[in-house]
């Protein structure tokens, strides 16, 4: 990839489209050694680019967790945005390489957003929502106390008589109906299911498609087009758009919850889900780039405040070298 040399001179908004562009290509999953080194020679060609760079990430920051609720309830339309997205990478690292072209494009990225990356506008209908790393408690009408873990966004399902539920539209949440005995049942949505108790304690995770339900405390009926199931404490349930799993029961609780006490704790857990989950919570974003050690198990457990150790800590373990990047990236390899 080559990066003009008159970028220098781009305008400020110019210079903006591509810090876009270069953030989208850097978290496609698609990026190689050749797009490092042009990202690196672009950000060090002017000081100028650093703060472009520096300002997308922080719209990113806000964009992409509502962007995956979208794209979550609305699965259809992913595949063929994704072929788009594929077909178009050519294409993108062509513009980065005429900073004259980035800006046309980028534009055009932001009215149509590649692979439902981010929401129009009209699209944003969740009620609360928290940033990356952000956690956050919220009291429904005195029924629920509702934990928000990070990247999580949902909204009320209000029938006008008080809160009866929330739709979970991305992210983690954990329910608490202790002072709420006697109430009507508590729903969450999420997926193409949904999850119902009037009392006790539960925790409901949406990502990538797929939905895990766990019952902490009481019990929780989980219904699904494909059938029921009932939760017991201790049991959890899992379930995607066109399928729904058996129940498992002997839960590790202590490690579902682990977030909610700033811990992530891993039991054999490969290495590239537990990169993926570390990038849930940590600024920027961690690129593993040695497929070799994909697979590795890993088992312990981490700080979300000391999240940057954790992934050094993980780059010794597995003789990774590891290439810290402005913006919080930081590449393994």
């Amino acid at each position: 990839m080559k990066i003009s040399a008159d970028d220098r001179a781009s305008p400020p908004d110019d210079l903006h489209k591509q810090a876009w562009v270069w953030l989208r290509l850097l978290n496609s999953g698609e990026v190689n050694s050749w797009d490092l080194e042009g990202f690196q020679r672009w950000l060090s060609a002017d000081p100028a680019h650093k703060a472009a760079f520096h300002c997308a990430r922080q719209q990113w920051a806000v964009l992409e967790p509502v962007a995956a609720a979208v794209r979550r309830r609305h699965p259809d339309a992913v595949p063929a945005q994704e072929r788009e997205s594929r077909s178009n990478l050519r294409a993108r690292r062509a513009f980065l390489g005429a900073a004259v072209g980035a800006a046309a494009v980028a534009g055009i990225a932001v009215m149509r957003p590649p692979a439902g990356l981010w929401p129009a506008p009209g699209e944003w209908g969740a009620d609360y929502r928290t940033a990356k790393g952000e956690q956050r408690e919220i009291d429904l009408a005195g029924q629920a106390k509702v934990t928000l873990n990070t990247q999580t966004s949902v909204r009320r399902q209000d029938t006008g008589e008080g809160v009866e539920g929330i739709d979970l539209l991305a992210g983690e949440a954990a329910i608490d109906l202790s002072a709420a005995a006697g109430h009507r049942p508590f729903v969450v949505m999420a997926g193409a299911g949904r999850s119902q108790a009037e009392a006790g304690r539960f925790a409901v995770r949406y990502l990538d498609g797929k939905v895990c339900v766990t019952c902490l405390e009481g019990a929780v009926q989980v219904a699904h087009p494909m059938g029921q199931r009932r939760l017991a404490t201790g049991q959890q349930a899992t379930y995607a758009d066109r399928e729904l799993g058996e129940v498992k029961s002997h839960v590790d609780l202590r490690r579902v919850s682990a977030w909610r006490r700033g811990e992530l704790v891993f039991d054999h857990t490969r290495l590239a889900d537990v990169i993926e989950e570390i990038n849930r919570y940590r600024p920027g974003r961690v690129m593993l780039m040695n497929a070799s050690v994909r697979d590795q198990p890993v088992s312990g457990s981490f700080y979300i405040a000391s999240l940057d150790d954790a992934v050094a800590l993980l780059a010794r373990t597995f003789e990774l070298s590891g290439q810290a990047l402005p913006g919080g990236f930081m590449i393994l390899s």
